[in-house]
């Protein structure tokens, strides 16, 4: 059984599908990386071909309480898309009470 290896564009945490993994998946499907919440739609699912397109963060804010989906475009915007495999973060703004929220995703150490 052949291993998929997908890497979160937003932690580099390494994702892993299995075949049987894949043939459950359809276009449309949602992935939610383990370390950092992220979700990723399914846009490919093809024999080799397979892509995924980020979706959102859900997070809480610790100002309003609020949650929340932590987009692409905010990301890009404070310049942490596609982590470095280390521990990093990111200030995006709550869209409820406009906020800066200081996010910090951590590699999960490897067992």
């Amino acid at each position: 059984m052949s291993i998929l290896e997908v890497i979160c564009p937003v932690c580099d945490e390494v994702l892993e599908l299995s075949d049987a993994d894949r043939a459950e998946l359809e276009i449309g499907d949602l992935i939610v990386c383990e370390n950092c919440h992220a979700e990723m739609e399914v846009t490919r699912n093809a024999g080799d071909d397979f892509d995924l397109e980020l979706m959102g963060i859900l997070t809480t804010c610790p100002n309003c309480g609020e949650e929340f989906d932590v987009t692409e475009d905010m990301l890009e915007a404070s310049g942490t898309i596609s982590g470095n495999g280390s521990e990093g973060g990111a200030v995006v703004q709550c869209p409820h009470c406009q906020a800066h929220i200081e996010l910090e995703f951590e590699e999960e150490p490897q067992s």
